[in-house]
Formats: C-alpha cells, sequence, structure tokens
C-alpha cells in the first residue's frame, strides 16, 4: 500500500476511482465513455447539476451565490479576480503569505493598484501576519487561506468591510465555514474536491458587472453564470471526478465531520514531529496547517537518508517543496489516519536506530 502525501494533484479515495474507471469504460450503461460523451447531453447535464447541488449543501452556499466550475485553475482566477472586481481608477488590497499570495498580487498588479496590507516574507513565509489595517476605499481584500508551500493557515478571517475574495484551493471541503463571510472563494479542485482541470468558483452574483471596463468574454464571471458553466466546453471528467468525490464527502458525513477527522490527523503528525528530537516544524506554532505539514531535521545532512526509509516504507510525496527543502506532508480529506501512523512509525524507527 502506498501511502500518499503528494501536495497536488493529490490523493483521492479508492472508491471514486473504481467508479470513476468504469465510467471511462461505459459511463451510466451509455455504451460511451465519460471521456467521450457531449457536454451537452443530458447524462452530463446530471452531472453538473447534481456536482453544483453538492457544493451548495456541503458548504450552505446561499443561493445569491454563483457556483461555477471554470478551467485554468487558480492562476486563472488571479487574473479574472481584478478583472471583474477592480475599477479603473482603483486599488485593491491584498495579504502576502507566499508564492500563490504573491503570484496573485502580480497579475493584479497588471490590471490596477494594489495595496500589499501585511507580508511575511521577512521570515520566508514560516507565519501569518496580524494585526495588519486595510484600506476602506480597496475595491476588495484578498488572501490565501492555506499556503501549501510553507505550511501555514489562516483559520479565521481578517476583519473587514470591504468585499473579500479568498483563494482556498488546498483547504476547501477540509473546514467549516460561512460562506456568507466571503463574497467570492475560488479553488483549484486538486487537493481535496478533484482531480486537475478544473476550478470551483462561488461568487455573490450583486458584486459582479460594477468594474467599468470592457472583460473578454471568456474572463467575464457573468458569461460563465449566464451559460451555466458551459460557455466553453467544461473539463467534463474532472467535474465527474469531483462529483463522485463529493458524494463520498457527503457520505461520510460531511465537512464538520471531515474536518473533525483532519484536526486529528493534523495533531497526530505534529505531536510526533514536537516530540522527535530528530524533526522540527517550520511554521509558527499558532499558524499550522492542518492540510500541509512542514518540518525538517534537526541534522540536514540526514534528510536524504529519511526520505530512503520513507520509499522503503512506501510513504509517497514528503520531500518539500524546492524553494524552501525539508519535508512535507500533504493530509488532505482522503488520506486516512493509517497513513499518519505509517509516517510516525517511520519517524520513530528512524529515532531508534540513531540513537
Amino acid at each position: 500500500m502506498k501511502h500518499n502525501f503528494g501536495a497536488g494533484p493529490c490523493i483521492l479515495p479508492q472508491e471514486v476511482f473504481q467508479e470513476a474507471s468504469q465510467a471511462v469504460l461505459d459511463f451510466n450503461n451509455t455504451g460511451l465513455s465519460i471521456l467521450e460523451i457531449s457536454h451537452r447531453s443530458r447524462e452530463f447535464e446530471s452531472v453538473i447539476v447534481e456536482t453544483e447541488r453538492l457544493v451548495r449543501e456541503l458548504l450552505n452556499v446561499p443561493q445569491n451565490y454563483a457556483v461555477l466550475f471554470l478551467q485554468g485553475g487558480a492562476s486563472q482566477q488571479f487574473a479574472m479576480v481584478p478583472l471583474n472586481l477592480l475599477p479603473e481608477g482603483g486599488k485593491a488590497a491584498y495579504l502576502d503569505t507566499g508564492v500563490w499570495a504573491s503570484k496573485a498580487v502580480k497579475e493584479a498588479k497588471n490590471i490596477g493598484s494594489v495595496a500589499i496590507v501585511a507580508t511575511s516574507s521577512d521570515k520566508n513565509y514560516t507565519y501569518i501576519p496580524k494585526g495588519f489595517d486595510i484600506p476602506s476605499d480597496a475595491a476588495y481584500f484578498h488572501y490565501t487561506s492555506n499556503n501549501t508551500i510553507y505550511g501555514t493557515e489562516v483559520f479565521d478571517k481578517p476583519k473587514t468591510n470591504l468585499p473579500t475574495v479568498v483563494d482556498m484551493s488546498s483547504d476547501i471541503l477540509s473546514r467549516e465555514i460561512d460562506v456568507r463571510e466571503y463574497d467570492l472563494i475560488y479553488a483549484g479542485a486538486q487537493k481535496n474536491m478533484g482531480p486537475a482541470g478544473v476550478t470551483l468558483v462561488i461568487v455573490k452574483e450583486e458584486i459582479l458587472g460594477k468594474a467599468g471596463r470592457t472583460i473578454p468574454t471568456i474572463f467575464d464571471y457573468q458569461s460563465h453564470i449566464k451559460g451555466g458553466s458551459m460557455y466553453n466546453t467544461p473539463p467534463v471528467f474532472s467535474i465527474y471526478v469531483s462529483m463522485l468525490n463529493l458524494r463520498w464527502l457527503k457520505a461520510k458525513g460531511g465537512v464538520a465531520v471531515m474536518e473533525q477527522e483532519n484536526i486529528i490527523k493534523a495533531r497526530t503528525l505534529y505531536d510526533e514531529i514536537d516530540r522527535n528530537p530528530f524533526f522540527k516544524g517550520t511554521a509558527a506554532v499558532e499558524d499550522r496547517s492542518r492540510m500541509n505539514v512542514t518540518f525538517v531535521m534537526d541534522s540536514p545532512e540526514l534528510e536524504e537518508e529519511f526520505l530512503a526509509l520513507a520509499k522503503e516504507r512506501n510513504l509517497v510525496g514528503i520531500k518539500g517543496h524546492r524553494s524552501v527543502g525539508g519535508f512535507r506532508a500533504s493530509i488532505y480529506n482522503a488520506l486516512t489516519i493509517t497513513s499518519i501512523n505509517a509516517l510516525v512509525d517511520a519517524m520513530r524507527e528512524f529515532e531508534d536506530t540513531h540513537k
């Protein structure tokens, strides 16, 4: 058994793979593969309707919010957000907590003025800034809720009266949120929702159409709302597998149950990191992510040896991002406590053999 700690594309439940693989051969007894059915067919229409219904149910999305399934990943959203929300001559407020937040800032600057309200770059993004001021005259406030590379997570939404935009690519559906606190949520699917290829957008419709600029049709949220996420050919297979994964999440008891499992998984691994003299966490304790656990060895020269042991124990994907080194265990929804315990056992085995 492989224990997949990859940061994304990431682990999905085995039962989802099994059902999806059957649909590749014959989707719902149509005699056609899910890979070849028309996105305009009744069969796929039922898929996209159910996928939206499950998103709304699991996240309790109000009716005045549109739910969209787009392409281009979160990187496309970095540009779509300011194109749709940042008026000519206006400015947007951004919190800088890592690579992806910085890339969002860069794209917004191509479209208008950006005020960076705070940054944790001074300590290589190992903490979440606090106590910062958000300018009241900004068009919106943007932040990234979970920082996969650095292992930090924002659990409490910063207080502001501005429209709030959040990139939840790596913690969507992992914990309960109040969608009403946000005006636009976007998330690449490939962490907790489904496979790479589809991006979830949840947007309050009343904030749209006010930027005062001509937006290319493909980048206009209103075009996709009007087209029911089918302005252009949608990523059919990615949406279908996301639907299967959302069914799985619902059957488990929903996001509240999943959140409790994630708390236990993260606590189990962090407790071992804090106990084991060979390892130490890199993120500020109060900002530790439940999705991406980052740590290093007290003796860096031993890291390759531990990676070799991890490989022997079928622990996959724990090498840290190339920009920070060390280790990163991504423990998304579908990763079980069994896999967490396997990693903990390997860390204890390493300790025992190096005393």
